[in-house]
């Protein structure tokens, strides 16, 4: 092929990649490869019984078709729900259930279940039953499986309300029934909005600072308060397992309520006036009350206020009670937490919180129980002699865990763990739980004095899941097991008192996850489930942790994954980055490695993995840290951080002989869109870039964003350095853009991603957007997450595939018949 020929070959094939783009329209499919991953096989989600008999394994599903998603939706009080079923749309979901014995491995498959969605599993306390929601197109009911008589049976032919209640039932302690809030309005039409019901809407300011975060799917105007009360109320009944039902109390605005440890009373919120056009259903008014069996109301808790004026800070909240729950370890004695700083955690105070107690019959005003000095956030109980007090504060990310006795909660408090919440390495892990006397949650508690953590492990060689023993009386630590090299295996259940034998989840390299049990006396393994490999195409990616140091000295590191067929002698290959930022306060803690590298390769179709398929090297979770030590806020120097861990990451796969400079892809969704664009307009590191679901405009979330605490006015030098969309001008590579059409998260509206591709095409870059209709932050219906990923494949392809070099034009310009010969050669 001569010169003229070959430069008008490479012209066309350019032309026609960039109209395939543009031209697209409808619904798209990507190569077989990317698209068999949208329906690989998930491994079910797993709930053990209380008695350790029985795994109930949950069918997964990864997505949902165009039909499902669009289902009649309300979005009201910042909840999204279906209006026919009363579910919100959000929330795991489950298509089919199975049982298999620990002990003997045999397996029980739920057969006679009609068709439809299962949602909020839950064993009964004496691991008989196993609960669950059925939701259907009109209806969402309560059934249970009968474990010990294989029988399925449907308890409610009323339909549940969990538009706020998300979780509309709950077992009694002792098993004997269960406590179920049912829609009350179910069945009727809500009152339609007509021209009569218009009206003005009219807000005004209470003299008060009150720092609001940005938040989607408000009430709007006096309509949707009613539409609102609507859908809210709900009706109490306490069904027993014989399907007979007595109601509680009358219809109300539940937001929420819990039994008693003995099984006697209720702890009930309920919404109170005035609603609120500025903040979600979770701030709006409640009176919180303990009621009997019957509804009669024993005692008043808290009439809490409307929460929308709270001092500026993560950790401010509301004065008088609140975080009021049931002390687990007694038969019906509450606890809560108030503040002592005027909800204000940078007031100077000794003890910003206090907490009080009451017990049945209430008669007797509530006792001072504690005192706390930060921020207090929960107790673990175990009984009356052992239970653990959990606070924390944001201004150094610090929590503590103390162990104190219930008897005398101020003495002999011991400090049991005190870290920064970022500090990965100095986790001491979950503490293990088991059923009290009573059928509530509590510490398993071993002779008195022994605790029970389990815990991912990090460390600088990577997470190494552990069981560890806590000694109480001497405030010490025992590790009795520890996941071994090359298998990454982690704890998921006890099985005895003494930590020799117990669930887990084992897994490598080239082996997918699978339950075994593990016995430390006998030295045996026992495996509990085959699942399949999910993905065997692509079978032997490995992936390799890579650690290397930003220019500051930060310690940072990533996953790198090559493709099967890589060969080094061929030379460089494009490479995906696929990042999300963190802010920390201290450069040691930002360093810290927090996966293993043992673990097998999840190739799901959410992230970068699909793409090791196109002969792209991918460099997954490449750390970002942003720190501000001392006085400093991590985002002061947001823009030099980021841009100095993304350089250290390219230029580590570039001297490893790898990554192509001049071909690496940049992605990220939500906080990570925000990177991207952000990369793109401060560096030159990358070829292209792809945001999806992104905010870029930080003026458009005026009052915090992740975990910036200041406003806007204070720092309006930072919102704007940070925003993106202030320096669209610099943004000179192309950036692919994708968003939910009806995106519901604080931060992140569809509005985001249409300002920003305004600006770029108005300021001659180059972008796309992609819209995806009836899709929230993240997208669930099968034909969006196939376009996304035709999308992103036709990207990468354009931006990281390019082709060679036009040749230089010949000294002499061809002639006219030349060039009409070479036109008419390439066609």
């Amino acid at each position: 092929m001569n010169v003229i020929k070959l430069f008008a070959f490479l012209v066309l094939i350019t032309s026609t990649m960039s109209s395939v783009l543009a031209q697209t329209q409808g619904y798209q499919t990507p190569s077989a490869e990317l698209a068999k991953l949208v329906d690989a096989p998930l491994i079910p989600a797993s709930r053990l019984s209380a008695n350790g008999k029985w795994l109930a394994l949950l069918e997964r599903k990864r997505v949902v078709s165009l039909a499902e998603l669009d289902q009649p939706e309300q979005a009201l009080a910042g909840i999204k729900f279906n209006p026919n079923t009363f579910m919100r749309s959000n929330g795991q979901q489950y298509s089919g259930i199975e049982f298999k014995h620990v002990d003997t491995g045999a397996l029980i498959k739920v057969s006679g279940l009609p068709q439809g969605k299962i949602r909020a599993p839950h064993w009964s306390p004496d691991s008989r039953y196993l609960a669950f929601i059925l939701e259907q197109s009109t209806q969402s009911t309560l059934w249970a499986y009968d474990i010990e008589n294989r029988k399925l049976t449907q308890l409610t032919q009323s339909t549940l309300n969990g538009v706020v209640t998300s979780t509309p039932y709950q077992w009694l302690p002792d098993s004997s029934a269960l406590i179920v809030n049912i829609a009350f309005n179910h069945g009727k039409q809500p009152e339609a909005k007509t021209k009569a019901a218009l009206t003005p809407v009219i807000q005004t300011t209470a003299g008060k600072k009150g720092a609001t975060r940005t938040y989607q799917n408000l009430l709007q105007d006096p309509f949707d308060i009613k539409l609102f009360k609507f859908y809210a109320q709900g009706q109490l009944i306490k069904l027993n397992l014989n399907a007979n039902a007595q109601q509680i109390g009358n219809p109300t605005y539940l937001k929420h309520f819990s039994v008693s440890p003995d099984s006697t009373n209720l702890l009930v919120s309920m919404m109170d006036e005035p609603f609120s056009y500025q903040v979600p259903y979770s701030r709006f008014p409640a009176v919180w009350q303990v009621w009997g069996m019957r509804g009669f109301p024993l005692y008043e808790v808290a009439r809490q206020p409307l929460a929308d004026s709270l001092p500026a800070g993560f950790d401010s909240v509301i004065t008088g009670p609140r975080k009021i729950h049931w002390r687990a370890d007694e038969g019906a004695t509450l606890i809560w937490a108030e503040a002592q700083d005027g909800g204000d955690m940078s007031a100077a105070v000794e003890h910003h919180d206090y907490l009080y107690s009451i017990s049945a019959p209430f008669k007797k005003a509530p006792e001072l129980f504690a005192k706390v000095e930060h921020r207090f956030s929960s107790i673990y109980w175990a009984n009356n002699s052992v239970a653990l007090l959990n606070e924390w504060r944001f201004s150094d990310r610090s929590v503590r865990t103390s162990v104190f006795s219930p008897l005398s909660p101020q003495r002999n408090r011991v400090v049991f763990s005190q870290r920064s919440y970022n500090d990965a390495y100095q986790d001491p892990g979950r503490f293990v739980f088991e059923n009290s006397d009573l059928g509530t949650r509590v510490l398993k508690l071993v002779g008195g004095r022994y605790l029970f953590l389990t815990g991912d492990g990090a460390s600088e060689n990577g997470n190494v899941p552990f069981l560890s023993r806590y000694d109480i009386k001497t405030n010490t630590t025992t590790r009795l097991w520890q996941s071994e090299a090359p298998y990454y295996e982690r704890v998921r259940a006890m099985l005895d008192d003494e930590g020799m034998r117990f669930i887990t989840v084992r897994e490598s390299r080239q082996e997918q996850p699978n339950f075994f049990v593990r016995d430390q006396q006998f030295n045996t393994i026992e495996q509990l489930t085959r699942f399949a490999h999910p993905y065997p195409a692509f079978k032997g990616v490995v992936k390799e942790q890579i650690k290397y140091q930003r220019e500051d000295g930060v310690e940072l590191s990533g996953n790198l994954y090559l493709p099967t067929d890589y060969d080094p002698t061929k030379g460089r290959i494009p490479v995906l980055m696929w990042a999300y930022p963190l802010e920390y306060k201290d450069k040691a803690v930002a360093s810290q490695v927090r996966e293993s590298p043992y673990q097998f390769p999840y190739i799901g179709y959410w992230g970068p993995m699909p793409y090791l398929a196109k002969g792209i090297a991918i460099f997954d979770n490449p750390t970002m840290p942003i720190v501000g030590e001392g006085n400093e806020e991590p985002n002061d120097n947001f823009r030099a951080q980021l841009v100095a861990s993304a350089k250290a990451a390219v230029d580590t796969l570039v001297e490893k002989g790898i990554a192509d400079p001049q071909r690496i892809a940049i992605a990220g969704h939500s906080y990570g869109a925000f990177m991207v664009a952000n990369l793109l307009a401060h560096s030159d590191l990358f070829a292209t870039g792809i945001a999806r679901s992104g905010a870029y405009n930080r003026s458009l979330t005026p009052f915090g964003f992740q975990g910036e605490s200041r406003n806007f006015w204070q720092a309006q030098d930072v919102y704007a350095k940070m925003s993106p969309f202030f320096h669209a001008e610099k943004i000179n590579e192309p950036m692919l853009m994708i968003h939910g059409d009806e995106d519901p998260n604080s931060g992140t509206f569809p509005m985001q991603s249409k300002r920003m591709f305004a600006a770029i095409n108005g300021l001659g870059g180059e972008a796309r957007l992609v819209m995806l209709p009836q899709e929230g932050h993240s997208y669930k219906a099968r034909e969006s997450i196939l376009h996304v990923l035709w999308e992103q494949e036709q990207w990468l392809e354009r931006f990281l595939f390019p082709p060679a070099e036009e040749p230089p034009l010949p000294e002499v310009a061809p002639t006219l018949e030349q060039s009409q010969q070479s036109a008419a050669t390439v066609n």
